[in-house]
């Protein structure tokens, strides 16, 4: 696409007659300067857009080994000069080539004269046909108009094209070629309009039939409620069918003439007729409330009680008890078997039970504390059947829990996600599988394989259906099977690509900020037939970004499905507007990734087919492309996903699942299409939030596509919106969030000076910081910079509560002084920095999808001591024991489960400080790029060779490196374990 040229005056392009060769187009701040490196010759330059403003350029030259980067922006004429210093008066361009040529001679004002032009590379697409899988020689054609479905409910923005209107065509043509018929008929004395007449009831012809529909459905109320209507409706109908002609047009009038009338009626009469009824019979229906979902029976789980060896001794062996958990009353009653067939049993209402702690070590072990009398607590340990049963168990529990709280606003949400290539043929009757998370893989317990989610969200590939008939089939299968009519909130279509989002009707209203997006990566990244639609939203105050994807197919274009997925990160226009200098990856508190990647395993077929017969994935797994892609950092940075334990869902013979079809004969030769498992769900959170994958596979049973569906399912924390009893801060009882120093090392051959902006949802504004007063580099690709307490602001939060500061999180993006671009972004939570003395936090930089750099420092979130008062949340409550050496006596290490960066232990945190002081006082022992670290974790370094992070430092004692390997999602300076 053409780059960000600001445009000048009388029509002339910014870019001239054709666009220069030097011009990079939207080429990354990072892509710039690989290229002037490898060119390595003083004077060398390019031009490509500018990250921080649309509409201008940034000039790229180097000089000494290092990259000087210039501004060229656009003024309100349209011509553009290249940003100087105050008080310093530009010079001014109709062009972009005339504005270089200048500089093409020498003493202009830049570090040196523009010497060698450094060419882009052009991306040939003439042998990328990329249709469909292999399954159409042809791209499919677009539905005929864009997504028009929109679901009741306030009013959402989305940066899709409006709908295509048939009308204009349709009146174009007639002012084109029927208009001048009409008038040669006026002219003639004509008292009518033969041919526009025909133009509207071709254009209304849609209409028309919209009409009888609505018309259709309203005469069956009219009869009931309106007699006098009803004849009226009923006649109608059926001169809509005999009439047409002249007079359809004058029948269509006619007919919204009535239908207003009934419109505005009948919900009169209706309610008249039901009055009259109420008084002559004493029968009604029960309440909404008790109608719109159906009671969860109680439920029975047979156990073993965990006891030690010493105790074994003394009760002769280990007991058997049921424990049932009945989740509309409220109570949990623990049942032991005794001699004689008798029954010992205990029950304990909701506010009894405690805690649960689940063993990380035996995955069906499950601790249980009670509340006893006098406030002391009681713990016991059961062992259930399977993992699965212990799962299904806390479930309950926590649905009793949340059921009988005495909060307004939840604590945690159920969310499903499923993703599924339809193969362009209509989906069966019934999908019931797909919904209740049956089949192969990481499946629910059939015990809670029921229980409504409150979110779903589904994403398909090559999906012929129009929008409203596919929403509303996957509103009445969740009717089906639920009892609960969930609300659609947002449906985004591009071409076959679709994302449908419903919720449960009682959190309909706890949606807000609803955002749509979509970006074409097709052919030339103008056909939609590829591509990605997103949808976001707040619920309550946590933020969530839903995208689903259709990537290039092809078992040889890794690289073009890189490109795909770095081009829908930077474009897609989703989440809070003001967090544009981030990249979509960063903008959600929860941000999860689903659909068609089309990543494939590179294995022979013969071998792949032996594997799937064994049931034996991981050794598929290890060839599987995007996993090899994701160690290498080059696609979803520190995303996760769950295990995958089902077979690959991906070329199926249509029909059945039994058989895999991996070759198909084309014009060009036998195209092969191994098994793989193109069909996946990927999810990234903040720091130190809560979310836990309870089941990951695919349906076993829905046989019309050549893919099988994927379904996921999620436990969330989320948050209120936050309302202070105390009122607003005074000045003596105000938070602050303190920064002592921060130091950031990143990937560039810039030198320029650099800042950092601070954002979050807990401030009024964006805060800046001033420039860094430190900076030193020993390697032309690397610089660090530092900045001290004086450098820093302070960051005043708009609440002081520790309850919702704990929830906040904390937005850097490190920038240049010389273009204000971000050369590297990160997500801090407050959570862990709330205290009297400061924190230590060290994590990763990244900016585009890729990572530049790693940042460091010491700061605090000073509380008030009078807003220190908080709640135990409902996913605190499971608690996960790491350390279950210790005997049945003492104290349990009990940590919340929280997101992969957020988890930590004392030993690990105070090993990974001690690596990162080590490594960042080393700076001056600098670095050779290696692709091996000898009696290192090997891991550490399988990585790309252009990330600093997969550098090693020379010096480093092994014992450090080892150290590292404690820590593995923590990102430390050049040495980075792979992504986890």
């Amino acid at each position: 696409m053409a780059g960000g040229g600001g445009g000048s005056g009388g029509g002339v392009s910014p870019l001239g007659p054709a666009p220069p060769m030097w011009y990079h187009r939207d080429l990354s701040r990072a892509a710039a300067e690989e290229l002037l490196a490898r060119a390595g010759r003083d004077g060398s330059f390019l031009v490509r857009d500018s990250e921080s403003v649309n509409g201008a350029y940034a000039l790229c030259v180097l000089f000494q080994k290092h990259v000087h980067t210039y501004r060229i922006l656009p003024d309100e004429d349209g011509f553009l000069a290249v940003q100087t210093s105050q008080g310093v008066q530009p010079k001014r361009f109709k062009t972009l080539p005339e504005l270089v040529s200048l500089y093409l001679q020498p003493s202009q004002g830049l570090v040196t004269t523009l010497l060698y032009h450094v060419d882009r590379e052009e991306t040939a697409f003439s042998d990328d046909r990329d249709y469909s899988d292999g399954e159409d020689e042809k791209p499919p054609l677009p539905p005929r108009s864009a997504s028009t479905y929109t679901p009741p409910g306030p009013e959402t923005p989305t940066d899709s094209a409006p709908a295509a209107n048939g009308l204009s065509t349709i009146s174009h043509e007639y002012l084109k070629g029927s208009y001048a018929l009409d008038l040669e008929a006026v002219k003639q004395g004509a008292g009518s309009l033969p041919h526009l007449n025909k133009t509207l009831v071709a254009s209304c012809k849609r209409l028309n039939g919209e009409v009888d529909k609505v018309l259709s459905g309203l005469e069956i109320l009219s009869k009931v409620f309106d007699q006098q209507s009803a004849f009226m409706v009923s006649k109608m109908i059926q001169q809509s069918v005999n009439q047409g002609g002249d007079q359809e047009l004058e029948n269509l009038v006619t007919k919204l003439a009535i239908l207003k009338d009934l419109l505005s009626s009948i919900e009169k009469k209706a309610l008249k007729a039901l009055q009259d009824m109420s008084l002559s019979s004493p029968c009604s229906l029960p309440p909404l409330s008790m109608r719109h979902s159906k009671a969860i029976p109680v439920q029975a789980f047979e156990v073993k009680l965990d006891v030690y060896l010493a105790e074994l001794t003394k009760i002769g062996k280990s007991q058997k008890y049921t424990l049932s958990v009945d989740v509309e009353g409220g109570r949990l009653v623990v049942m032991k078997k005794v001699k004689d067939s008798q029954e010992d049993w205990t029950t304990f209402t909701h506010d009894k039970i405690r805690q649960l702690i689940k063993s990380q070590r035996v995955q069906n072990k499950l601790g249980i504390v009670f509340e006893k009398e006098k406030e002391k607590n009681q713990r016991k340990d059961f062992i259930f059947a399977s993992a699965k049963k212990r799962e299904a168990f806390c479930q309950l529990l926590q649905l009793m829990k949340n059921k009988h709280s005495n909060q307004d606003e939840p604590d945690m949400i159920s969310i499903f996600i499923g993703t599924w290539n339809m193969g362009s043929v209509p989906a069966p009757k019934s999908q019931a599988s797909w919904v209740l998370c049956r089949g192969l893989g990481k499946t629910l317990d059939e015990i809670t394989v029921t229980i409504p989610h409150d979110l779903y969200v589904f994403g398909s590939q090559e999906n012929s259906v129009c929008d409203r008939e596919w929403v509303e089939s996957l509103r009445a299968m969740l009717k089906e099977q639920t009892e609960l009519d969930y609300k659609p909130i947002a449906v985004q279509t591009l071409w076959n690509i679709k994302i449908a989002v419903l919720v449960k009707p009682e959190h309909e209203n706890r949606i807000s900020h609803v955002g749509m997006s979509s970006v074409k990566t097709g052919i030339a990244n103008t056909l939609g037939n590829k591509g990605a639609v997103g949808v976001s939203f707040m619920f309550n105050g946590t933020s969530f970004g839903f995208v689903n994807c259709h990537l290039t197919s092809g078992n040889e274009k890794i690289a073009r499905r890189n490109q795909n997925y770095l081009d829908i990160l930077r474009l897609l226009s989703l989440g809070d507007k003001q967090l544009s200098s981030f990249d979509i990856s960063l903008r959600f508190t929860h941000l999860f990734w689903l659909g068609d990647l089309n990543y494939r395993l590179d294995m022979d077929i013969q071998e792949i087919l032996n594997y799937i017969n064994r049931k034996e994935f991981e050794p598929l797994l290890k060839v599987d492309q995007l996993n090899l892609e994701r160690e290498k950092n080059k696609v979803f940075l520190r995303f996760g996903e769950e295990e995958i334990s089902f077979p690959p869902t991906y070329r199926y013979e249509r029909g059945s699942r039994d058989t895999y079809v991996w070759q198909k004969q084309k014009a060009t030769g036998m195209r092969t299409n191994v098994p793989s498992w193109c069909d996946r769900i990927l999810w990234k959170s903040y720091p130190e939030t809560h979310i836990v994958c309870n089941s990951y596979g695919c349906t076993d049973d829905i046989v019309t596509s050549d893919h099988s569906p994927v379904f996921a399912t999620f436990e969330v924390g989320v948050t209120s919106q936050f309302v202070s009893k105390k009122g607003l801060p005074k000045s003596s009882e105000q938070a602050y969030i303190e920064f002592e120093s921060i130091e950031a090392i990143v990937k560039t051959a810039s030198r320029t000076k650099f800042f950092i902006e601070f954002y979050s949802t807990c401030l009024e504004e964006f805060k800046k910081s001033y420039e860094n007063d430190s900076q030193s580099s020993d390697n032309v690709n690397f610089l660090r910079v530092g900045w001290s307490n004086k450098q820093l602001t302070t960051l005043k939060p708009l609440l002081s509560e520790i309850e919702y500061l704990q929830d906040q999180h904390l937005l850097l993006t490190v920038k240049s002084l010389d273009g204000y671009e971000s050369y590297g972004e990160c997500v801090l939570a407050l959570k862990s920095m709330i205290g009297s003395t400061s924190q230590q936090f060290h994590t990763y930089l990244s900016h585009r999808g890729e990572e530049t750099g790693n940042i460091r420092g010491s700061m605090r979130v000073r509380v008030p001591s009078e807003r220190m008062g908080t709640r135990e949340r409902l996913y605190e409550w499971i608690s996960v024991d790491k350390d279950e050496t210790g005997g049945p006596k003492g104290k349990s290490n009990l940590l919340g489960k929280v997101s992969e960066e957020g988890e930590r232990t004392i030993k690990e945190e105070t090993a990974a400080r001690q690596c990162i002081n080590h490594l960042f006082g080393s700076f001056c022992v600098f670095l050779r790029p290696k692709q091996e670290a000898p009696d290192s974790d090997p891991s550490i370094c399988k990585n790309s060779y252009n990330n600093p992070a997969y550098y090693i430092l020379e010096g480093v004692p092994n014992q450090s490196a080892a150290a590292l390997s404690l820590r593995r999602e923590i990102a430390l300076p050049f040495v980075l374990s792979k992504n986890t």
